[in-house]
């Protein structure tokens, strides 16, 4: 009998890696607080989850007509997720980060990923246990 990753860890392992790439986009952001017309970008959680679960509608359909195209490691596209987020005030020069609330995010962000990875941690102990038979 062979053991499915994929249903044994379940969606966390997907979750993981948009948490990191959520945290690029976050740092990105805080990067550009002082670019102007620099406009700030978040990722929809939910979005992504549709997408990844084959149910997104949003999405354009693309032929690969040579083996390079449309590779990507990414979870997150334009169509999936990425959003420009609405700024409370935006700043005169146009740029729209706010380094408070990036911040802010970021941390979130950073505590939501160290949970995901504690759960999917617990998994593996999990599996290892149930193959020694402990």
């Amino acid at each position: 009998m062979s053991i499915s990753f994929d249903k044994a860890l379940g969606i966390h392992e997907s979750a993981l890696k948009f948490r990191s790439e959520r945290a690029a986009v976050l740092a990105n952001n805080l990067a550009n607080a002082e670019t102007p017309n620099y406009k700030a970008r978040d990722l929809d959680f939910a979005a992504v989850l549709e997408a990844q679960q084959g149910k997104g509608t949003q999405g354009v359909g693309m032929q690969r007509t040579h083996q390079q195209h449309f590779v990507t490691d990414s979870l997150v596209d334009q169509a999936a997720g990425l959003r420009y987020r609405v700024p409370s005030q935006p700043a005169i020069d146009g740029n729209t980060v706010d380094t408070q609330t990036e911040q802010a995010r970021f941390a979130e962000n950073a505590a939501q990923f160290q949970a995901s990875f504690t759960f999917l941690n617990s998994k593996f102990k999990g599996l290892m246990t149930a193959l020694r038979g402990d």
